[in-house]
C-alpha cells in the first residue's frame, strides 16, 4: 500500500514541466532582492544574475544537490561595497570580496576539523547581534537620501516622496497582509508598483533600453588585488558566515532534515564561500542563501534541490538578455529608496533579535561595553588610519567586537 502512494507522489515532482515551472517560481521570488544589491552598489544587475546562477550551481556541486537553497546577492555587503568602490574602485573591491569568500572557506575547514564550539566562543550573540544592526543602520542615510530624491537629478522632492512612500506602502502591505506567494514577493511588488507610477508620471527614461541589444555578454569585471581593500572587506564576512548557520537550521526545520550533519556545515559553508569567491571573479556581489526562497519552499513544499538548479540555470540565461539589464537600470532611485527604508531597518531588527534570543542582560557591564562600542564605532563614522588604509564602518565594528569579547573577562554566568 505504501509503495504505490509513494511513487504516485514522486511522479509529478520529477516531471519536466513541473520542475521547470517550480524552478522559475523560485527565481521570481528571489529576483527583486537579487537585483536590488547591484542597483544600489553600482554593479551590473546582469552580472549579478549570472553570478547568482553560477554561485548556486557551485554550492550545489559542493553539497551534492542535497539542500534546497538558492544563493544570490547578500545585503550584508551593501555598505562595505559602496565604501570600497569609492575608496578603491570596483576591480579592487572584487579582490577584497574574493578574499572575504576565502574567509568562509577557512571557517568551513576549521568547522570540519574542530566543530562549531570555537565559532560560538569567538562570535557570540553579543558580538554578532550589534554587528548585524550596524549593517542595517549604517545604510539608513543612503535609504533616506534616495527616498527623498537627493540622488536623482530629474526627480524633485515632491514626486520622489510620493514614489518612495507608495513603493514602501505596497511592500509592507504585502509583507504583513499578503497571503500565499504574494507574501513572498513584497520587494518585487513594491518595485513594480513604484515603476508603474513613475511611468504614469513620465519619470522613466527608456533610451538605455532602446539602445541595448537583445542579447549580449554581461559587463564582467576582473578583480585586482590591493591589501588595503582586502583588509577592509575581510571582517565583513564574519556576520554572514555566522548567519549562515541559522539559515541551514531554518531550511532544515522546514524539510525536517539535519543539514548540519548531512551534507555537513563544513560543506555548506565551503559552498557559500566558493560561490562568493566565484561571483567576485566575474564582478558580481557576494552570494548568500535567500530566506525568501526558504519561505517559498515552506509554502510550496518544493523540497527537491533540483528546482534550485533549474532556477540557477534560468538566472544565467537571463543574464545574457541585455534589454532586461537595461530595463532594470531605468528603475527610479526613489522607488528603490522607499523599499530600502524597510529593508535596512529589518536587517537591524534581525541583529536586535539575535541579542534578545541570547537571553543575556544587555546592561551587564561587559555586554554594555561590547555592544555600545560596536554600535557607536560602526554607525558614528569612527575610523582608524588614513588614506587608502582606513578601517571604518562594519569592518571596524566587527574587529572591535571580536577584540573586546576576547580581552574582557567573562561574567560567571557566561562561563
Amino acid at each position: 500500500m505504501t509503495d504505490p502512494s509513494t511513487s504516485a507522489a514522486a511522479a509529478p515532482v520529477e516531471s519536466l514541466p513541473r520542475t521547470l515551472l517550480t524552478g522559475a517560481q523560485m527565481l521570481f521570488v528571489a529576483f527583486g532582492a537579487l537585483v536590488l544589491v547591484p542597483l544600489l552598489t553600482g554593479l551590473d544587475p546582469s552580472v549579478a544574475l549570472f553570478t547568482a546562477g553560477v554561485g548556486t550551481l557551485v554550492f550545489h556541486g559542493v553539497t551534492r544537490v542535497t539542500v534546497p537553497v538558492f544563493l544570490a546577492s547578500s545585503f550584508a555587503f551593501i555598505a562595505p561595497i559602496q565604501g570600497s568602490v569609492v575608496n578603491f574602485g570596483i576591480p579592487a573591491t572584487m579582490g577584497g570580496l574574493m578574499a572575504a569568500g576565502l574567509v568562509y572557506v577557512a571557517i568551513s575547514q576549521a568547522v570540519r576539523l574542530k566543530g562549531t564550539a570555537w565559532l560560538h566562543r569567538l562570535l557570540p550573540p553579543v558580538v554578532v547581534g550589534p554587528v548585524i544592526m550596524v549593517i542595517g543602520l549604517a545604510l539608513a542615510p543612503v535609504a533616506v537620501s534616495m527616498a527623498t530624491g537627493e540622488t536623482s537629478d530629474h526627480i524633485g522632492y515632491g514626486p520622489a516622496i510620493f514614489l518612495s512612500m507608495a513603493s514602501l506602502l505596497v511592500t509592507l502591505t504585502l509583507a504583513v497582509f499578503g497571503r500565499g506567494l504574494l507574501r513572498l514577493i513584497p520587494i518585487m511588488g513594491g518595485i513594480v508598483t513604484g515603476y508603474v507610477l513613475a511611468l504614469i508620471m513620465g519619470l522613466v527614461d527608456f533610451s538605455p533600453v532602446r539602445e541595448a541589444a537583445w542579447l549580449s555578454i554581461p559587463s564582467f569585471t576582473a578583480p585586482s588585488f590591493h591589501w588595503a581593500a582586502i583588509l577592509f572587506m575581510i571582517p565583513v564576512a564574519i556576520a554572514p558566515a555566522v548567519e549562515h548557520i541559522g539559515d541551514m537550521v531554518a531550511i532544515g526545520s522546514v524539510t525536517r532534515k539535519n543539514y548540519l550533519e548531512k551534507p555537513g556545515l563544513h560543506r555548506t559553508l565551503l559552498g557559500d564561500g566558493l560561490a562568493t569567491t566565484t561571483a567576485a571573479l566575474f564582478g558580481g556581489p557576494p552570494n548568500t542563501t535567500y530566506s525568501e526562497v526558504t519561505g517559498a519552499v515552506t509554502l510550496t513544499r518544493a523540497f527537491n534541490p533540483k528546482y534550485m538548479v533549474v532556477a540557477a540555470c534560468l538566472a544565467i540565461g537571463l543574464a545574457f538578455v541585455a534589454k532586461l539589464g537595461a530595463l532594470l537600470q531605468t528603475i527610479p532611485g526613489p522607488v528603490m529608496g522607499g523599499i530600502m527604508t524597510l529593508l535596512f531597518g529589518s536587517i537591524a531588527v534581525v541583529g536586535m533579535n539575535t541579542l534578545v534570543r541570547a537571553g543575556h542582560s544587555l546592561t551587564a557591564p561587559r555586554n554594555l561595553v561590547v555592544i555600545s562600542l560596536i554600535l557607536v564605532f560602526g554607525i558614528g563614522g569612527m575610523q582608524f588610519g588614513g588614506g587608502q588604509f582606513t578601517l571604518q564602518g562594519v569592518s571596524l565594528a566587527a574587529l572591535v567586537g571580536i577584540l573586546l569579547n576576547w580581552v574582557l573577562p567573562r561574567a560567571e554566568e557566561d562561563e
